[in-house]
């Protein structure tokens, strides 16, 4: 790189990059998202203030996943508009939500297998120049997930499943967000990993104060860890309520979750 391009790219990056002008909520106001010809989401709005959880929930096809792709810059919608904290990021990249603070665990964690699990967590940290407090935060992060600490030094694809999806969750924390969409974090994994995982991000969220939009199926998990939760069926949303009510509605849980409680 020749003299001075470093600094330029640096001025270009803080220039072009959005500025928070507000605080980190989230809101998507009639989302809708096509994969070519076929329409998976009609109309979808959704709101996630600053510190709240919310869990958005439905059957395999639903368009959960769609609409946190959509949200945290991964696929621009064909109309709608998505704003976090202030500022329209509806056709921004996925890197600059990263920079206002909008973090994405991708469905199956889509961690580097060949790299170390510490190598894997300061991919986390490539957007922060706050280097000496980005390495403070990566401590506090291993102290979270003491696992991890013992293993940072080791290949990440020789984790087990339930070990990989802490990982990832880790390398979402190492960016700092002041919102953390998850996607299916308990995909795959044993009941035993599912409540510590449950702990995990309940912890985790009350240590950082951040917001967290939790994509499930595991409805008593999501019911669990988040205030309020939007129903998906078939690319609407068909129902929001308090997490709390879902697991009383029988009737919501059969007819669109797919769920029974004992």
């Amino acid at each position: 790189m020749r003299k001075g391009q470093g600094f330029l790219r640096d001025f270009i990056d803080s220039w072009s990059v959005p500025q928070a002008a507000g605080p980190p909520e989230l809101h998507a106001t009639d989302i809708v998202a096509s994969y070519g010809p076929i329409e998976a989401l009609h109309g979808v709005s959704l709101r996630c203030g600053a510190g709240e959880a919310v869990a958005v929930l439905g059957a395999n096809g639903a368009g959960k996943s769609t609409l946190l792709r959509t949200m945290s810059g991964g696929m621009r919608p064909r109309s709608g508009v998505v704003t976090f904290a202030g500022v329209d990021i509806t056709h921004r990249p996925s890197s600059d939500c990263l920079r206002l603070g909008l973090g994405l665990v991708p469905e199956g964690r889509q961690i580097l297998v060949k790299q170390t699990v510490e190598e894997n967590m300061f991919l986390g940290r490539l957007i922060r120049k706050d280097r000496a407090q980005a390495a403070q935060d990566m401590e506090q992060i291993l102290d979270i997930f003491p696992m991890l600490r013992e293993k940072k030094r080791q290949i990440a694809g020789e984790l087990s499943g339930g070990q990989q999806q802490m990982l990832a969750i880790a390398r979402g924390l190492m960016s700092n967000p002041k919102m953390l969409l998850l996607d299916e974090p308990s995909l795959g994994l044993a009941p035993a990993l599912m409540e510590e995982l449950t702990e995990l991000i309940r912890r985790t969220r009350q240590e950082r104060k951040m917001g967290i939009v939790l994509v499930e199926q595991n409805v008593f998990m999501a019911a669990e860890l988040t205030d309020r939760a939007y129903i998906l069926q078939t690319g609407r949303v068909v129902s929001e309520q308090k997490s709390s009510e879902i697991l009383g509605n029988q009737e919501l849980l059969s007819a669109y979750l797919g769920a029974r409680r004992n």
